[in-house]
């Protein structure tokens, strides 16, 4: 039996932060795997979005683009440029469907908050 107890940060010491962000950057397998299936998905739906409804542009951004966040629960967060009014939610309900693994989420770029399109500028890949 483990006779270990838990620590606060400032108990750690600099040797057990040493420890602790070595244990941060282990890739976990699955979610690495299923990270690059993500990443698969996204960009069949930019290709989707840019032939069947137009997109100007659309951008992967989120917990996608940083693999030590990317998790076994993450989803797909897609920005998209161009797409009329009246196809959206078409586009939305097209992408949704590529993938039973992931939940997609599409974002109207040109229509979010200051905030996320600030998120977006800041961290987005193009697919």
């Amino acid at each position: 039996m483990s006779t270990a107890t838990a620590r606060t940060a400032l108990e750690l010491g600099p040797e057990g932060w040493k420890g602790f962000h070595l244990r941060l950057r282990r890739a976990d397998p699955a979610a690495a795997a299923r990270r690059r299936r993500a990443m698969v998905i996204a960009k069949k739906a930019g290709r989707l979005l840019h032939e069947r409804f137009g997109a100007r542009k659309v951008t992967v951004f989120g917990s996608i683009l940083k693999p030590a966040r990317f998790t076994r629960r993450s989803d797909i967060d897609l920005a998209v440029w161009g797409i009329s009014d009246d196809l959206f939610y078409r586009a939305v309900a097209a992408v949704t469907g590529l993938s039973d693994e992931f939940r997609i989420d599409v974002i109207d770029a040109e229509a979010a908050p200051v905030r996320l399109k600030k998120a977006i500028d800041a961290e987005s890949m193009p697919v």
